[in-house]
């Protein structure tokens, strides 16, 4: 019984921060991520020693700056010119930030980074939790950030991946 209300509190609360996202039909606008058709739970190979191109030249510094990055943009009191800089193709989906700016719920939402793995120069996978009211609501949620124009930016993948957690993300085509 408690393991199922547990269970439910955190699809709810997971379901209320991926619904702020969907307040406006904009969110179709996350197709064009990175174009390779994987989601953000696709398996990766991974090397058994890390070549020097798996990292960026200054790692700790990427990745210091991937959770400000991070941090920054599910911030609810980041404006929303600061949180598209942050993401990719922000520009394209500043409706979407606008709605998600706009929701209550959204002032209530954010996210601690737990561990960032280089891919490639310039790509990493994040594993962070989304927080409701400070409480972890979905824990160990796996996202990727990308490197572009000199910042590391939360991925259009991440964002939809958050989108696809709500009932009505078949109407969100493109996500």
């Amino acid at each position: 019984m408690v393991h199922e209300s547990l269970r439910t509190h955190r699809r709810t609360a997971a379901l209320a921060a991926a619904g702020v996202l969907l307040v406006v039909p904009a969110a179709a606008a996350c197709g064009g991520g990175n174009g390779n058709g994987q989601s953000e739970s696709s398996p990766t190979a991974t090397a058994t020693s890390p070549q020097a191109t798996d990292r960026p030249a200054d790692a700790a510094a990427a990745r210091q700056q991937i959770e400000k990055n991070w941090t920054a943009f599910f911030d609810p009191a980041t404006p929303v010119d600061r949180k598209a800089e942050l993401l990719e193709n922000g520009d394209r989906l500043r409706p979407v930030l606008q709605a998600f700016a706009a929701d209550p719920q959204a002032a209530r939402t954010s996210v601690k980074v737990q561990d960032v793995t280089f891919t490639a120069a310039d790509r990493a996978d994040v594993t962070y939790d989304v927080l409701v009211g400070g409480s972890p609501a979905l824990p160990g949620a796996k996202g990727t950030a990308v490197h572009h124009e000199g910042t590391w930016k939360v991925s259009v993948t991440t964002l939809c991946a958050l989108v696809r957690l709500s009932p009505d993300a078949t109407a969100m085509p493109g996500c």
